[in-house]
């Protein structure tokens, strides 16, 4: 009876002991099935892309577990956080579930995106997002003007008829002579006087010839009868 007793003791003891191992073995595979179900920072990842000529940041999450975890983007500006650009809330999926940030992005700019989900996750994603150097949209070409003397009518660039001048006319050559001299009472010089006009002689001259001829004239006929008388009495 004994010898049953102890044998029925060692019996249990070891099954004990293997129900144990047994519990621990299965605590630590749950265990290890729980750190592989748990979010992880590297199921996050960013990207800058164009929705027509506007520019947007995605956040996409392939957490198999479906931890819901807070993102926040940060514009940088020489390593330091210069705006908030925006807060959601993502929760993941092994297909992977995409969250979209309304950031016109600059080309070339920087950007810090956080994740923060309970009690697994609270860091950024690795490295900074930079977004792509071309720009959503492309600076419109202006138009050339044209030019002035191409869209100038014919009419136009014809040459301007002279506008009449203002200045008085010249007078012709019968008007610009010295008017008629207004007669005057003196008698006018003999023809042959107008040489003692010219050189600066009196108005008198010719009426003192007139005088002398008549003088010449009575003193001839008075020889010619004086002449003639005595010629008469001689005869007789």
């Amino acid at each position: 009876m004994a010898v049953l007793s102890i044998l029925s003791r060692t019996a249990s003891r070891r099954s004990v002991r293997a129900l144990g191992v047994a519990s621990a073995s299965v605590a630590l595979a749950i265990g290890a099935a729980g750190n592989a179900l748990a979010c992880d920072i590297s199921e996050f990842s960013a990207a800058a892309k164009c929705e027509g000529d506007k520019g947007v940041i995605t956040v996409t999450d392939v957490d198999p577990a479906g931890i819901p975890a807070t993102v926040t983007v940060y514009l940088q500006n020489k390593g330091a956080d210069a705006e908030k650009i925006g807060e959601q809330v993502v929760k993941g999926s092994r297909e992977g579930s995409t969250i979209t940030f309304a950031a016109d992005w600059k080309p070339n700019a920087e950007y810090r995106i956080h994740v923060k989900a309970d009690r697994y996750v609270d860091e950024d994603i690795k490295p900074n997002l930079v977004t792509p150097s071309t720009p959503c949209k492309t600076a419109d070409t202006p138009t050339p003007t044209p030019s002035e003397s191409s869209s100038t009518p014919a009419e136009e660039t014809a040459t301007p008829t002279p506008e009449p001048s203002t200045s008085a006319p010249a007078p012709a050559q019968s008007e610009s002579t010295s008017p008629a001299a207004v007669p005057s009472n003196a008698p006018s010089p003999a023809a042959g006087e107008s040489n003692l006009a010219e050189t600066g002689a009196g108005n008198n001259t010719g009426m003192i010839a007139g005088i002398a001829a008549a003088l010449v004239a009575i003193g001839g006929g008075a020889v010619f009868f004086g002449l003639r008388r005595r010629g008469a009495n001689s005869s007789r």
